[in-house]
Formats: C-alpha cells, sequence, structure tokens
C-alpha cells in the first residue's frame, strides 16, 4: 500500500535508478532505508527530494528477508539485517553501514528506534548519520504508560490510562468498557475492548497491557519535522478517513487551530527530537483534541504529507549534504490520498 494518488500538483515522479546525474560537486549521498519492508512511497519520496536538489543518491535497503520486500527490491542495494532487536543487529548495521560509506540511515519501524538511538554516536564515528530522537525519547514513545504520564505532566489533553494490573487490583477507578493494547505494542496488534473483567483477566499473559478510555470522534495523525537542533520547524496533520491494518488507507491534510495548537506545545516539550515524528489524536464531538499515541519515526502517511508539501524528505537531505534548509510549514490543505495496491515482479 505504497503507492497513492491524490488531488494535489503532479511533482515529478523518481523510481529505480532514475534519478538526475551528472550533479555538482558534492552532492551525492549513500542512504540506507532501514527495515524496508513495503515503504516504497518513503524511498520513493528521497528519491524525488534528491532529484529537485540536484542531488546523486543512492538507496540502500535492509530487511530481514529482503528477497520478498518490495521496498529491497526498488532499492539499488539490498542487504539482510538479523531481528532489530537482536544483540547482532546494531554491529551488522555498522558494518554495513562503514562498508558501504553510508552516511545516512533512517529507521522506519518502532522496533530498532531504541538500538539506533543508543548506538548513534557509533555510527557517527563512521561518518554516518542516524535520523532518531534520543534515547529518552524514544523509550517514552514506545511506552504507551509512560506516553501518557508524558502528556499529563505536558498539560496536553489524553485519555487516562493505566497499567491492566492496577485495574485488576482495583487501584484505579475507570469504568468499563476500555481499550486494552499491549503496553509495548504498534499497528493496532493485539488491541481489544475489553467489556469486561474477564476479557482483562483475559489478555496476553506474555506481554503487559494497558486500558485506555475509548475516544469517539474523527481521527487524525500529525506528522512531524524537526531539525538538527530539536527545532519543530512543521506540523502537518491529516484526517483518517480509513485505515486499513493500521496504516491510513484513505486521508486528507487539514489545517484546524487547535491541532496546530496542540502540535506546537508538544514540539516544545519533546526534548531529544529529531527529523520525523508523528502523534495520533482523536477529536470529540467540541472540537476538543486528545492525543493517544506518539512515533519517534516517520508515519506510515508521510507520502500524503510530502505531496502536500511538507517534503521532510527533501529537508533531511539538505541538512546532510550541507545545503541551505528549506524546512517550513507552508503545506496545502485539502490534498487527498488515496491508497490502491500495487506490486513488485521479479
Amino acid at each position: 500500500m505504497d503507492m497513492a494518488t491524490t488531488s494535489h500538483r503532479e511533482v515529478p515522479a523518481l523510481s529505480g535508478t532514475q534519478f538526475e546525474r551528472g550533479t555538482p560537486e558534492g552532492r551525492s549521498l549513500r542512504m540506507m532505508l532501514s527495515s524496508a519492508g513495503r515503504r516504497v512511497g518513503l524511498m520513493r519520496s528521497f528519491r524525488q527530494s534528491a532529484g529537485l536538489l540536484g542531488a546523486d543518491l543512492t538507496m540502500f535497503a535492509c530487511d530481514l528477508t529482503p528477497e520478498w520486500s518490495p521496498a529491497c527490491i526498488e532499492a539499488d542495494k539490498a542487504s539482510a539485517a538479523p531481528p532489530a532487536e537482536s544483540e547482532e543487529f546494531i554491529p551488522a548495521m555498522l558494518d554495513i553501514c562503514k562498508r558501504e560509506q553510508i552516511g545516512l540511515v533512517v529507521p522506519t519501524i518502532d522496533t530498532e528506534l531504541l538500538a539506533y538511538s543508543r548506538a548513534r554516536d557509533q555510527f557517527s564515528a563512521i561518518n554516518c548519520h542516524v535520523a532518531v530522537a534520543d534515547e529518552p525519547l524514544v523509550l517514552m514513545a514506545r511506552d504507551k504508560l509512560a506516553t501518557a504520564l508524558f502528556l499529563t505532566e505536558a498539560g496536553l489533553r489524553s485519555p487516562r490510562t493505566i497499567a491492566a494490573e492496577e485495574f485488576l487490583s482495583g487501584e484505579a477507578d475507570l469504568s468499563l468498557p476500555l481499550l486494552a493494547k499491549p503496553r509495548h505494542g504498534s499497528s493496532s496488534r493485539g488491541i481489544m475492548m475489553a467489556q469486561n473483567r474477564e476479557d482483562v483477566l483475559g489478555l496476553d499473559k506474555s506481554e503487559p497491557y494497558i486500558l485506555q478510555e475509548y475516544l469517539h470522534g474523527r481521527e487524525f495523525t500529525v506528522s512531524l519535522y524537526f531539525d538538527g537542533e530539536g527545532q519543530l520547524q512543521c506540523a502537518i496533520p491529516h484526517e483518517r478517513l480509513r485505515v486499513r491494518s493500521g496504516e491510513v488507507e484513505k486521508g486528507v491534510t487539514v489545517r484546524d487551530p487547535s491541532l496546530s495548537d496542540m502540535a506546537w506545545r508538544l514540539g516544545k516539550a519533546l526534548h531529544g527530537a529529531r527529523g520525523a515524528m508523528c502523534f495520533q489524536v482523536r477529536v470529540d464531538e467540541n472540537g476538543q483534541p486528545s492525543i493517544f499515541e506518539i512515533n519517534a519515526r516517520f508515519g506510515g502517511g508521510y507520502p500524503l504529507a510530502h505531496q502536500a508539501g511538507a517534503q521532510f524528505a527533501r529537508w533531511m537531505l539538505e541538512e546532510r549534504l550541507g545545503l541551505p534548509r528549506t524546512a517550513n510549514d507552508d503545506w496545502q490543505e485539502g490534498v487527498l490520498m488515496l491508497r490502491f495496491d500495487d506490486a513488485v515482479f521479479v
């Protein structure tokens, strides 16, 4: 689900290795899309941005099984990588990046963010920049209970959230039904509505769960771009009109004062943010937004933001190539994305 059509103006499409050659001296970069999977849309956003900058971008990708990854097939070169949470992951990625002279690594999945944040200095030592936030921020975003506490302390509206154990012990006064989520989960995995105590008792014991007030209303993702100094430069919301397997299938960019205000307040509170992040919100019938999730990475709906003019990929390349920075918040409202299935043939 990486291809998209939009109602926005056309931007020259670049795929495969069909980007501009004969670029100005020094404007070349070897980049790694980590755990690339199906993120073909994200890869094409970087390739398109490189073409517009007149930069020679060589795109590498890695995955557990690169032969089964559409993004790895589309990359200029692909490598197999160990599981992101294994002890072998960082040594293997350091070896690949050193051997291939990779200058930029862009992580894409939650499970690899912590390892990359802890090893960022090791990559810097081989002149490779990893686009990842500081470790404390990554830890907070990966933990839904810690996220709820952070939002409360920051004065940002969010649903009440407790550990499942608190509910079972009678320590909390939240009333059922409640939304049950794996405390460290992602991609809508393991989420269910707990209607009664038996549902809570029956939750998977192999991982901790949280219980959260169920929010009604329209759902939005707000994509954020932070520069190398950790300053928020852009916040672009899109409404999730239809979602499939946790990823937006139909969405439209929206300028809403309440979402904008919340985004910039959150941006000030997120110390150690770098590059792309996003958060998810529901807006109730009174127009009040509540944040229920923060992701310290590119969101799955980023191609919509890119097409609307919030070109995080371009801004990352500008920083890494030492070009004048053009990051801004001047994106287009009302850009509609309609995703469809596509295939890579080998």
